[in-house]
Parts: structure tokens; C-alpha cells; sequence
């Protein structure tokens, strides 16, 4: 299972940090599986540019932009598991 994790723009961790870490514990044990956080800071950013390169209208991109994000999140940790490093 891939979180994201919403880290600081200078890598600090606030209470949305916090809290995704509580929930990621909260979810390893009811479901008994690994879960790894995922830094989710240029996600959204990424997924903005990638929609707008594709001509993406505004209300298009407000639509869809979190599942974007996340889409880039799980690839990203998916190319990292593949390479065989976390």
C-alpha cells in the first residue's frame, strides 16, 4: 500500500504528516500489509504540467488533478520497488 506523505517544501514534516503517518500504522495493521509513505510534494505540480501539455482545460484539470497526483505517487514508488531500492 503506497501513502503519500505531504512533507514541507523545505522536507519538514508538519500535522498533515503527522497524521498521514498515524493513519499509514492504522492501515498496516487493520489490513496486515506493508505500507509505504510516499513524498507527495511535486505531485501535484507534475500532474499540472502534465495535463496542461496535453491541452487540459482548466476545469478539466481541477476535475482530475488529485488523481493525476496520485497516479505519478504510485508510479513513482513503483519504479523505486522495481529498481530495487527504497
Amino acid at each position: 500500500m503506497v501513502i503519500g506523505l505531504p512533507r514541507n517544501m523545505d522536507g519538514s514534516e508538519g500535522p498533515r504528516a503527522q497524521a498521514s503517518r498515524a493513519y499509514a500504522r492504522n492501515c498496516a495493521e487493520a489490513f496486515a500489509l506493508p505500507v509505504l509513505l510516499w513524498d507527495e510534494r511535486w505531485s501535484t505540480k507534475s500532474a499540472e504540467a502534465a495535463l496542461i501539455g496535453q491541452g487540459t482545460s482548466r476545469k478539466k484539470r481541477a476535475q482530475s488533478i488529485d488523481s493525476h497526483a496520485a497516479a505519478i505517487i504510485l508510479q513513482g514508488a513503483i519504479d523505486r520497488l522495481a529498481g530495487g531500492v527504497l
